[in-house]
């Protein structure tokens, strides 16, 4: 009976033992670094800009749109 008094402590207990083994036993990962990757982009393409010229609504126009 005592044990289900605990049954979360020992879950957590349980979760961290087996997060550890899988960390500790797992390869790690090789570094990708940007830099190893082709660049795709033309450095003398200009980066397109878009202009918004439109007045913003007043109070009341955006109340009569909800």
């Amino acid at each position: 009976m005592n044990v289900l008094k605990h049954m979360e402590a020992i879950f957590f207990a349980a979760a961290a033992i087996g997060v550890t083994a899988a960390v500790a036993t797992s390869e790690p990962q090789p570094l990708l670094v940007a830099a190893d990757r082709p660049l795709f982009i033309h450095p003398d393409v200009k980066m397109p800009v878009v202009t918004v010229s439109a007045k913003r609504l007043s109070p009341a126009e955006k109340a009569e749109l909800m």
